[in-house]
Order: C-alpha cells, then structure tokens, then sequence
C-alpha cells in the first residue's frame, strides 16, 4: 500500500540524503552492462517513487534511477529526473506471455516460494508465510541495480524481488511506517505497519549497516528503516560505513 504521504511530501528523507553515498561507494564488483555499454539505463530503483522527491534529489547528484508507480500524474512529474513505468505491484502474477518485454515471469519466480524452511530465503521465507504474503507481480523481470529505494510503502510479496534486485554489494535503502503510528494517523492497518524487528527478519541475509526504530516529527511518524547491502562473501567484516550526517 503506497501512504498518501510519499506523494505529497516535496523533500527528500533523510534517511535516503544520509546514507546514497553508499550508491557510489559500494558498488558492484563488476559494473552493470549498462555502463559497460555506456547506455543511460537507470542503475537505481526508486520503487513507489510518488512525485519523484528522490529522483530529482537523486538526478541533482548525478545518479540515474527509475521510479515505479502505479499512478501515471506522479509518474509525469518525475519524468524530467529519470527513466518512469507505470506498474501496479500489488497485482497478481501474470502468465509468462503478458509479462513486459517479453520476460519470463513465471521463470523469474520460481525462486519465491515463501515455504517455512526455504534456505534460499532464510528468515523471510518463514516471516512471509506468517504475513500471509504470496508471489506479486513484477515487471522488472532478472533487472538489477545498484541500489533499490523504498520509503512509505510495504507490500511484503516484494521483498524478494527488491533483494534480488540488487546487484553484489548493491544497497537496500528501506523506510516505512512501523507499529505504534497507528495512534498518531494513517496508515494504520497492521498489514501496512512494520512488525517489531521486521526489517531485520528481511534482511537477514544481506548485511546490515543501519536500523532504527524511531518516532520522528513534522509529521509525527513511527517508522522503521533499514541501510543493507549485498555484500560478497570475501568483503571483510571489518569494514566500516560513515552516515554523511545525522
């Protein structure tokens, strides 16, 4: 469910401002094909982007991203900031031969199966079944990134993708509402609200850099959210990240 509050607020979160360097500086071992080929493709996803605050944020510091979302009007206004598509991610899957492009969606998905015990998976394959969370639709096919973006949305069924989405040493930057906003507005709904610890359950198997459990202000806000990359076995534990600012 996208929260009405990604498309109205104008500035960017500073949970995003704080930690993109790391889009920068943890990229991938080997560089996307795109920038192989020298292509313009996107290298970062800002999915439910809303009115682009990220994305024009983003283009500001010279990344490129795609925004998804499933309202076309937002999705005009990012337009001058990045590549756009229009896709509604809490649909069901679509046979292979309606996905876009081509791709072979009933493929891509073969890996999520959300059963209790899934070592692929870990601990989301086990807190997915609980949430009660199936496959989702996804139009981004095997297309991957060096960074995902998400804040103010949670739709469970996509956890999978978005980690998968990632390249090596990709970064996951994630921040929603959490249990406890439901006494300060919408959303309030538990299936739109953060479980305690839910966000580390996910990201069990990526390595963790920054979580927060917080209450924030203007607007009143209980989120959760989380920094975490992708990180390639050989990268030393030792290695640290500095927050640009706090």
């Amino acid at each position: 469910m996208t929260a009405s509050l990604a498309h109205t607020n104008s500035q960017p979160s500073e949970w995003v401002t704080r930690w993109a360097y790391l889009i920068k500086t943890c990229k991938a071992q080997h560089p996307l094909m795109s920038e192989l080929t020298g292509q313009q493709e996107a290298n970062v996803l800002d999915l439910a982007c809303g009115n682009g605050r990220h994305m024009k944020w983003l283009h500001a510091q010279g990344i490129k991203a795609l925004g998804v979302d499933r309202d076309s009007q937002c999705l005009e206004l990012c337009r001058p900031f990045g590549e756009v598509m229009q896709a509604d991610l809490e649909l069901p899957i679509a046979p292979a031969n309606e996905q876009p492009n081509g791709s072979n969606q009933e493929s891509n998905n073969k890996c999520f199966t959300f059963e209790e015990g899934d070592s692929s998976l870990g601990k989301l394959g086990k807190f997915g079944k609980l949430a009660g969370a199936t496959p989702s639709y996804w139009p981004l096919g095997a297309r991957q990134f060096n960074a995902v973006i998400v804040t103010n949305y949670l739709w469970r069924p996509l956890f999978p993708h978005l980690i998968n989405s990632l390249v090596d040493s990709g970064v996951l930057i994630y921040e929603t509402f959490a249990q406890g906003h439901e006494a300060l507005g919408r959303p309030s709904r538990p299936e739109f609200l953060l479980k305690p610890g839910e966000l580390l359950q996910i990201c069990s198997n990526l390595r963790v850099i920054a979580y927060e459990e917080v209450l924030l202000s203007e607007p009143d806000r209980f989120v959760q959210r989380i920094v975490a990359i992708r990180s390639p076995k050989e990268v030393s534990i030792l290695q640290r990240y500095r927050p640009t600012s706090r």
